[in-house]
């Protein structure tokens, strides 16, 4: 059941996506509720490993092997993830016309799984892996089928999941960790088909998003703070066009002096009501 205050501000984002097409942003939030862990607590703050940087992990193959090893353990969690009835909800939406478009800055590929349409990923897609010397292209799966075939040993060790197919694992198991190499070139160099820190969002994806809020008459923030700039710009811009900027979000957003409407309640409870009071 929810409180009041948050009845109340859900009542409020009807009345505002009622008569309007809504473009929405989502993050982290929308997918705890699938098991995949976010980056922030509710002050916006990060936990968990530190970030890997883009310069790193392109300039040495420690940083490399490092990555890989974890990733070996932390793909269990977005592989075997499915959508939560938040994805679920917006894809419905978007089915009804009520949602225009969905940028996300997820990588897991729940919106896609859950059947929304043209969903434009700012921080790419852990689900692609690609050679950085042969641009060859792998799915997911193949890699890590290879990564558990080179290493027996490890299949059995207990780590930690954290977010984005990341975990926690102890030092000492890199020692006897063995890189996937790609099977055109042979080259250590595979990466994730993601954005890491330090790096930019493609060109071509950014310019989409930004005619998405050029095309919207308002946008729903779901499950982010907003802490990247990536996603910020595009409330900023928002703003400065006059349109209105809502969100469904536990905790502040770096945006929250811009926001009309705020539920603070867990998108996967307030996205399947808020679908039914639209259709009403």
């Amino acid at each position: 059941m929810l409180d009041n205050d948050v009845q109340a501000a859900l009542s409020g984002l009807c009345e505002r996506m009622a008569d309007r097409s809504v473009l929405v942003l989502t993050g982290a939030g929308i997918s705890t509720a699938s098991g995949i862990p976010d980056y922030r607590d509710t002050e916006g703050v990060r936990r968990g490993n530190a970030p890997m940087m883009h310069q790193e992990f392109i300039g040495s193959a420690s940083a490399r092997k490092r990555y890989w090893a974890r990733a070996m353990f932390g793909w269990h969690g977005v592989g075997q993830a499915r959508p939560n009835p938040a994805h679920q909800a917006l894809a419905t939406l978007q089915q009804r016309g009520r949602v225009s478009a969905i940028v996300t800055q997820n990588v897991d590929a729940l919106h896609d799984l859950a059947g929304s349409r043209g969903v434009i990923e700012l921080h790419g897609n852990l689900h692609r892996v690609v050679c950085l010397d042969c641009g060859r292209s792998l799915a997911r799966p193949d890699v890590q089928a290879l990564l558990e075939e080179q290493n027996p040993s490890l299949l059995n060790v207990h780590a930690v999941l954290a977010p984005d197919g990341d975990a926690q694992l102890a030092a000492h198991f890199l020692d006897q960790f063995v890189m996937p190499i790609c099977p055109s070139c042979g080259s250590d160099r595979l990466k994730p088909d993601v954005v890491f820190f330090g790096d930019g969002v493609a060109p071509a994806t950014a310019e989409a998003a930004l005619q998405a809020v050029e095309a919207a008459d308002a946008m729903l923030v779901v499950g982010s703070s907003l802490m990247a700039y990536s996603s910020y710009r595009l409330c900023q811009e928002l703003s400065r066009q006059g349109k209105p900027l809502m969100a469904i979000n536990l905790g502040r957003t770096r945006a929250d002096a811009l926001l009309t409407v705020k539920v603070q309640a867990p998108c996967e409870q307030v996205l399947p009501l808020l679908t039914e009071l639209l259709a009403g």
